[in-house]
């Protein structure tokens, strides 16, 4: 680790906090625009508006930077979005963000947390240093997207709400959005224009109608073109479907399809009394009885996954067949226009017909089916994401599921990051598979599915999901009576709410799941929530009450020959024990935990044991012994890219460094850890850092820069209500106020850290209440 305090650049963000940033050159550029439409026809008036709009007016000031494309369902917003943004896309040189936020699909729409999640992915930051809460993740995203000019499409989008956290902060970014809704407080606020499409004129759908079918059929007549287009109310989904309708029977006169079309029109006329909806139901309908029966099958049974978006492999075991005769099926659907390919793999119907699909099987299919289908899917999905979960977390005990149908092939990986690739890509159908099984009373699949995911979103901080899939499982095992699975889940959210330093909350979940597995779990799992306990209690530095959880605890692990949870209780007690002042005592705990995790090859175990020893032997002076043992522990962090680890060790790599005299390391590290913590949405953690840069700037004689970083550090604290922390920083501030000269200020710093200070039984409180005294005995 190298570096100098000239490397720092400290700024102040709108709400008052510091932090540090550097330039952002060599920022990735993303390219996420999907392909231009092809055959795409008239909208010149649009597309000149689009044009028109962006560009700076006479005087220098910027266009508008928000644009609403509104339109009915299958109208061609997304196209024309598409064909203006392809278009122009040279003239945004930062590259270019595209999602499709899915509001009008049947499963869950994308959330701005995980549109957010994508776009800052998109940008650079690694998925593990992602903020967890939604207005850090809007702040860092416009933090990353300030003074560069980039193009942002947000695809069927159905509230504001959705759409208002993915705006950036500046101008220089153009934003469209496309929406069946008119979104008007956009334009009241945000000052966004709207374009509202309406169906093509006869003209423009008889061109489209020949640009899609010239090279299959060229001699057909404009008069029967036209027919054909206004048995599709002139709307370009619905067009565009009939189109390839008409290229695979091109032996057949244009006047028998548009006679057939004219039939099936009749049909549904007499069925609604929707023009519009009676016209694309009709050409669905001529299309979907057009397909072979194997692929009509593929098509209405699509409509049982619970997500818009699927792979290949959720398919196969949907229909029970092999993959490769699933490929076969929907490309012949994709041909037809019934399903879109939307990347390597992965498909999605159009809303409008996943809703005629769903009817088909209504219709076709039995109830019985219907049913069978939805739990192959929904069972797909819970081994797969077991199997994931032996990868991303494997001490975690894995579930009993119900086996997989006869000829369902499983989903498997052959390495972490597999795993982890495949747990991002289908988060959004995993949290859609919970909520469905819920929804049909499937308890026991519920429930389990929650616990499953439990334990990957434990290694990510996934908070949104993690409580929502939690609180769903938690009442489907309150349904069973099934007392172990709803103490996993407290104990889930136990630990969900503790890692967002809500103490208290966590406290009473981890104490519900200790009373239940007292009653009738396992002694392990007793084990388990005092553990837990005690992890809250430390950090809330409740130390001996800490400490008699972790040891008893330690006692249950020993008892039942479980050495990796003896080793994680021991590593535990160890830091307790030498915040205390037990250091003797504490290394040899932590020496006997370090060995099991090498002997197990539990890396983060290591490394946390490597910065609890950093810790022990930096508190009797042995900063070399210290600085050792904190830069082992790093590098298992930089070894398996682990920002959290990381970000938290180097709060201590930097109290070492200061330490060893040497402050423009320590400012060095607190930087990093600071904006790692950022990210990944810590701000108490954050605000520790900013401490230890605080005192670096003592030792270096800055003292304003000091009482700059340690004022914030007591704002975030204080805020959190956490007495301890606020105390300990409120010292160092009365410090770095005296180094000022400013002898008032640091009197009353100083009274309210001792005030805060008193009843805490550590070393670093019984230190600081002497340093106390010091300030306190020169007066003003």
């Amino acid at each position: 680790m190298s570096g100098s305090a000239a490397d720092i650049v400290q700024a102040r963000d709108i709400s008052g906090g510091i932090h540090f940033h550097r330039s952002s050159d060599g920022m990735p550029r993303p390219q996420q625009l999907p392909s231009d439409v092809s055959g795409f026809v008239n909208r010149e008036v649009e597309l000149q508006r689009l044009e028109t709009e962006i560009v700076p007016s006479a005087d220098g000031s910027p266009g508008i930077p928000l644009i609403i494309i509104a339109g009915t369902a299958g109208v061609g917003k997304t196209a024309l979005a598409l064909r203006w943004a392809h278009t122009m896309r040279r003239t945004f040189a930062d590259g270019n963000l595209y999602i499709n936020l899915r509001g009008y699909d049947p499963g869950l729409p994308v959330t701005p947390q995980h549109a957010l999640e994508r776009f800052l992915s998109a940008l650079g930051v690694p998925r593990e240093s992602i903020p967890s809460e939604l207005d850090d993740r809007a702040g860092l995203y416009r933090s990353l997207l300030a003074g560069r000019r980039m193009l942002v499409v947000l695809d069927n989008a159905v509230s504001v709400g959705q759409v208002r956290p993915l705006i950036p902060g500046t101008r220089e970014s153009l934003v469209i959005v496309t929406s069946r809704s008119r979104l008007s407080s956009l334009m009241v606020r945000d000052g966004a224009l709207r374009i509202t499409l309406g169906l093509l004129s006869e003209q423009d759908s008889v061109r489209l109608l020949r640009n899609a079918m010239k090279k299959y059929r060229p001699h057909d007549e404009d008069a029967r073109l036209a027919d054909l287009a206004r048995l599709c109310a002139r709307l370009p989904l619905a067009l565009r479907i009939a189109a390839e309708r008409a290229v695979s029977r091109p032996w057949m006169e244009l006047s028998e399809l548009v006679d057939e079309l004219r039939s099936e029109s009749t049909l549904w006329s007499a069925l609604s009394t929707d023009d519009e909806d009676d016209a694309v139901r009709s050409v669905f309908a001529w299309s979907y009885r057009a397909l072979p029966q194997d692929a009509a099958e593929l098509f209405r049974k699509l409509s049982a996954h619970p997500g818009a978006e699927f792979s290949s492999g959720v398919v196969a075991a949907l229909m029970g067949e092999g993959r490769a005769r699933v490929r076969h099926l929907l490309d012949v659907l994709v041909g037809a226009h019934l399903v879109e390919q939307s990347g390597a793999d992965r498909f999605q119907l159009h809303d409008l017909l996943r809703s005629y699909a769903a009817d088909q099987l209504s219709t076709e299919d039995s109830r019985e089916m219907s049913m069978t289908l939805v739990n192959r899917v929904l069972l797909w999905y819970s081994h797969a994401a077991q199997a994931a979960t032996s990868w991303i977390n494997p001490m975690e005990e894995a579930a009993v599921l119900p086996a997989l149908d006869t000829g369902v092939e499983a989903r498997g990986f052959s390495s972490y990051e597999e795993a982890v690739d495949w747990y991002e890509l289908e988060k959004l159908n995993l949290r859609a598979t919970v909520k469905r099984a819920a929804e049909l009373d499937l308890h026991e699949l519920t429930a389990k599915l929650a616990v499953i995911l439990r334990n990957i979103y434990m290694r990510f901080n996934a908070f949104e999901d993690w409580v929502e899939t939690s609180q769903v499982g938690l009442q489907a095992a309150r349904d069973l009576t099934d007392r172990q699975t709803e103490a996993s889940l407290l104990e889930g959210l136990g630990m969900a709410f503790t890692q967002r330093h809500d103490f208290e909350r966590g406290e009473e979940f981890h104490r519900a799941a200790l009373a239940i597995r007292q009653e009738s779990g396992t002694r392990i799992d007793v084990g388990l929530s005092l553990n837990d306990i005690g992890i809250v209690r430390f950090r809330g530095r409740r130390l001996s009450e800490a400490a008699d959880m972790f040891e008893r605890g330690r006692a249950i692990f020993g008892d039942q020959g479980h050495d990796h949870w003896e080793a994680v209780a021991a590593t535990n007690l160890a830091e307790a024990r030498a915040e205390l002042g037990h250091l003797r005592e504490a290394e040899m705990l932590v020496h006997r935990a370090l060995q099991i995790f090498r002997s197990t090859g539990e890396r983060g175990g290591e490394g946390n044991a490597l910065r609890v020893l950093s810790n022990i032997r930096r508190r009797t002076g042995q900063a070399a012994d210290a600085l050792d043992f904190i830069e082992g522990a790093l590098r298992i962090a930089h070894e398996a890219r682990n920002h959290v680890w990381e970000a938290y060790w180097l709060i201590e790599l930097g109290k070492v460094q200061l330490l060893m005299n040497r402050p423009d390391f320590a400012l060095v590290s607190s930087q990093r850890s600071a904006n790692l913590h950022r990210r990944i949405a810590d701000r108490v953690r954050e605000a520790q850092a900013w401490d230890v840069a605080g005192e670096a700037y003592q030792a270096l004689g800055r003292f304003h820069e000091a009482a700059d970083f340690h004022r914030g550090a007591v704002k975030v604290f204080d805020g959190a209500g956490l007495r301890w922390l606020t105390g300990m920083s409120l010292c160092h501030l009365a410090f770095a106020r005296r180094g000022m000269g400013d002898d008032a200020e640091a009197q009353q710093n100083a009274l309210r850290a001792r005030e805060l200070l008193s009843g805490f039984e550590d070393m670093d409180a019984a230190a600081a209440r002497v340093r106390i005294d010091e300030v306190l005995r020169r007066r003003p």
